[in-house]
């Protein structure tokens, strides 16, 4: 799945794929999908807002309007998820988690608004760290609306070195818990140059930024940081054979295998296994 700006020529697909997505939502709402709320999509916040759309093989399933001013924007703080539509026949793979998280990357805290009789939205977005903020009654429709915010999320970069199948992780001092090495940017830096940084600092480590590649992003709660969520970008590169020495701030690192990193490491540390596992880079 890639996720890519909206196009005027996205335009028919996308009305049909809002138009159906709309109604399974919104049975409540007569007329729902078509007619006035129609023409307003096309016309109105298919041009005025910030749109991306989730494509794969070459076929839209996902539609993410954002506000950052204007009609619906307001003085709220954050960007407003305008919209997010997944088609029906799409629901349920994480389309909809990864286009959110997406807005979240590019804009950090986000706002929204959902119909009180949407239930399964309501449970999708507390999932995924929103809590509600206030409501207020929706003029056109004369139906609940429930108003709910969600924080930046924290970003991180971390380093996935593997010796024999193993993952390297490191502990802090004064804590259980194993994490990837790297940690948070500081201003100014990029991704790679704050995950060469971080290993020098933690590893003693010189691993040049434009050595390091990245592999993918993980989105996950944070752990120890009540509830918020984790954007961490993870990269691969840099030298095999490596002497760690470990910095002021680093108890101890090893290398984990599959289980020993779920037992003892964060919580962010089991989708990274699982992606690696999937990779066949490391044993399932």
């Amino acid at each position: 799945m890639i996720i890519r700006p909206y196009q005027p020529s996205d335009q028919d697909v996308v009305t049909d794929l809002w138009s159906r997505a709309a109604r399974q939502a919104h049975p409540f709402l007569d007329g729902e999908g078509a007619g006035e709320r129609a023409r307003l999509l096309r016309e109105v916040y298919l041009v005025q807002a910030e749109n991306w759309v989730a494509e794969r093989e070459g076929r839209v399933i996902g539609l993410l309007g954002l506000l950052t001013g204007g009609p619906g924007g307001g003085d709220r703080p954050g960007t407003e998820v305008g919209g997010l539509f997944v088609a029906p026949e799409a629901q349920g793979g994480g389309i909809g988690r990864e286009l959110l998280e997406h807005a979240a990357a590019l804009h950090g805290a986000l706002t929204l608004e959902v119909f009180e009789g949407n239930g399964r939205a309501r449970r999708f977005y507390a999932h995924l760290g929103f809590t509600e903020r206030g409501r207020r009654t929706d003029e056109e429709t004369g139906h609940p609306l429930i108003s709910m915010e969600r924080g930046a999320p924290l970003k991180s970069v971390s380093w996935l070195h593997l010796r024999e199948g193993r993952l390297l992780s490191v502990r802090t001092r004064g804590n259980d818990t194993f994490y990837l090495p790297g940690g948070k940017y500081e201003p100014g830096e990029t991704a790679r140059e704050a995950l060469s940084r971080e290993l020098g600092e933690e590893l003693g480590l010189v691993v040049p930024a434009d050595e390091l590649s990245e592999a993918f992003v993980i989105h996950a709660v944070a752990h120890g940081k009540n509830g918020r969520r984790l954007h961490m970008t993870c990269f691969t590169g840099g030298p095999q054979d490596i002497a760690p020495a470990p910095g002021r701030e680093i108890a101890e690192y090893a290398w984990f295998d599959r289980q020993e990193a779920r037992e003892r490491c964060a919580p962010a540390h089991a989708q990274v296994v699982n992606r690696l596992v999937a990779q066949g880079r490391m044993p399932g």
